[in-house]
Parts: C-alpha cells; structure tokens; sequence
C-alpha cells in the first residue's frame, strides 16, 4: 500500500516536471527550505521562482523510501533529472532527502536537501 506522503512526493515531482507553480506552493510549508547539492538554500519563494529561468525536460524518481515519526516522514530516493537553466542543458543523478510534516491542513514538505552522486 502506498502512503499518503508517498503519493504526495509524486505528486511534487510531476509539479516539478511541469513547473506547476500552483501546485508547489500549496504542497510546501511556508518556511520550506531547499539545500542544493553544492550547499546554497533557497526558501519557498526563490524554490518556486526558480522556473522563471529553469525547466525539468524529464524527472525521475527511484529507490523511494518513506519512513514515519509520528508528525513528520522522511522521504529518500535517488533523481535522475535533465534540464535547462538559463539556457544551458544539465543532467544531474543525486540522492534526495525530504522532509514531509503533518499540519492541521495536511502533509506539507518542509525541506528538500540534494547529494551528488558522482558516476551514476
């Protein structure tokens, strides 16, 4: 059986893919914070700026792990991605750690943190 918070982390990877703005914002907590995997943090607002200049060409999850304690899920998996930013092509492989929090209007995700994963 597939978890709520599971079905929600697809959910936000689809949003991602489609830079679906609407979506993002009302999945991410309002003090959402992003660590990229060469260490800068991005809160809410610059995480759903960001596709102003950045588009997702495909997105995908594997190896996903959904761990619970009691309030809050841990949700580990690695992302292969390809993308543009500013006009530059990028694919990147790296393990992601997310941070899923249950609120009085449901499950939001507080924090995002990315791994390289060189050679992958």
């Amino acid at each position: 059986m597939i978890s709520d918070v599971h079905r929600l982390q697809r959910a936000f990877d689809e949003a991602e893919l489609r830079a679906d703005t609407d979506v993002l914002n009302a999945l991410l907590a309002d003090d959402f914070r992003s660590i990229g995997e060469q260490g800068y943090v991005l809160d809410k607002a610059q995480w759903v700026g960001k596709f102003a200049e950045f588009a997702y060409t495909s997105l995908e999850s594997s190896e996903v792990e959904v761990f619970f304690y009691g309030h809050a899920a841990i949700v580990r998996c690695v992302q292969r991605s390809h993308s543009t930013w500013r006009g530059q092509e990028m694919a990147l492989t790296v393990r992601v750690s997310q941070t899923w929090i249950e609120l009085p209007e449901g499950w939001r995700l507080a924090g995002i943190q990315f791994s390289s994963l060189g050679g992958a």
